[in-house]
């Protein structure tokens, strides 16, 4: 988790599941072409991210002569680290498995209340979110 998360008292897994206000945008046909869409700009959006933070890291190494490109290869984190690393990793599948838990939810919605709630009610929930 993140440190300004942790002092904020947030769960960064929590939020990454919540619903956006109004309808999903579709520009596909097909419901598989969507859900595809979303997890891979999802992806897109985070790699972006990691790249300009990288970015970032890696000129101001340079520039303070900090690090070369072996210490970088040779690192290996200790259990701590690990222990960063493996949460880091689970909010980032949490954000861009995001669709597929809401849709995962909205169908568990439907169930509990009956069989009367159609497949397009699940789908116009998800539009709505």
């Amino acid at each position: 988790m993140s440190e300004a998360a942790m002092k904020l008292d947030i769960d960064p897994i929590a939020e990454a599941g919540k619903k956006a206000k109004g309808k999903r945008p579709q520009f596909f046909e097909l419901e598989e072409s969507e859900r595809l869409m979303g997890i891979l700009m999802a992806v897109v959006e985070e790699l972006a991210v990691t790249r300009e933070r990288l970015d970032t890291v890696e000129r101001l190494l340079e520039a303070s002569g900090g690090l070369d490109r072996k210490a970088i290869e040779d690192f290996h984190p200790d259990a701590e680290q690990a222990r960063e690393r493996g949460l880091m990793h689970q909010e980032y599948i949490a954000r861009v498995m995001r669709i597929l838990q809401q849709e995962r939810e909205a169908l568990e919605e439907a169930k509990q209340k009956g069989p009367e709630k159609t497949l397009e009610q699940v789908s116009e929930h998800l539009g709505n979110s």
